[in-house]
């Protein structure tokens, strides 16, 4: 007895207990609870990849190749990312309708969790950008003003100064940004889909893109109203300056000149 008294007086004998203490809880939590989420975790998503590249085999192997490495009818999917995937397939524009100079956006024929499978699936293939959350997206307290001026800068060279779309070259165009969801806006600027440059992280931070995607949420609001009236779709000033320099001085001379002849004929007679 005075042998274990001793034992328990022992300066280290507190710092042994604690330790132990550490030890059985530590192994306790991870051979539970840790374990059993991350197992679990583990087989959705191996589920998710797994019916997702049954649906990539049946919509999409036949132009983007069986393991989406690529063929002559459509682009190499690898390494393209999740949110690729999301606004191809979400906006319809995959599967690709017909063969032409650009895709269009339709119905999608997916529903949701099918399109959050072939997501898992093709970012399975290789590292690329996530699905965006609605926090990143989400216009809500973002710089509308500096939104403006970075579409403007970037972006309306093709799709205009109020994002109303264009012509581009070869039968190809800048769509109409008016009533598409803020979520498709964030991974075209993340994913540069065809024409498009992409604007990751790294050139255009998170804070930039909902800034942009703010703009867009104002000036196309059915609340939003054209400052200087009629508006000419929002070509900007230079465009729609020269449209009333041709059109509106050109109206003014061909008045003039009416007035003239008939003043002349007039005096004539």
């Amino acid at each position: 007895m005075k042998k274990l008294s001793a034992r328990r007086r022992h300066p280290l004998a507190a710092v042994v207990v604690l330790l132990f203490a550490l030890a059985v809880t530590g192994g306790l939590y991870a051979a539970f609870a840790p374990a059993d989420t991350a197992k679990a975790d583990e087989t959705a998503q191996s589920l998710a990849i797994e019916e997702g590249k049954k649906l990539y085999s049946v919509g999409c192997a036949s132009c983007h190749g069986t393991g989406g490495q690529g063929t002559t009818d459509g682009p190499s999917l690898v390494g393209v990312g999740a949110a690729a995937v999301d606004f191809q397939v979400g906006t319809g524009r995959m599967p690709l309708q017909q063969q032409g100079a650009q895709a269009p956006r339709k119905k999608s024929i997916y529903t949701q969790a099918e399109r959050d499978q072939l997501a898992a699936y093709i970012a399975s293939l290789g590292a690329g950008p996530a699905v965006p959350t609605k926090d990143q997206y989400s216009p809500d307290g973002a710089d509308i003003a500096k939104g403006g001026e970075l579409f403007r800068t970037n972006c309306a060279q093709c799709h205009n100064f109020t994002g109303k779309g264009g012509a581009l070259s070869n039968g190809k165009y800048a769509p109409d940004l008016t009533d598409v969801n803020p979520k498709h806006i964030y991974e075209a600027m993340q994913t540069g889909p065809q024409n498009m440059p992409s604007f990751p992280d790294t050139t255009m931070s998170e804070k930039n893109k909902k800034d942009i995607i703010a703009y867009l949420d104002t000036v196309n609001s059915s609340k939003s109203e054209s400052p200087g009236g009629l508006e000419l779709g929002g070509l900007g000033p230079v465009s729609e300056g020269l449209f009333a320099w041709i059109f509106g001085l050109g109206a003014l001379i061909a008045v003039a000149i009416w007035v003239a002849a008939h003043t002349a004929k007039a005096k004539k007679s």
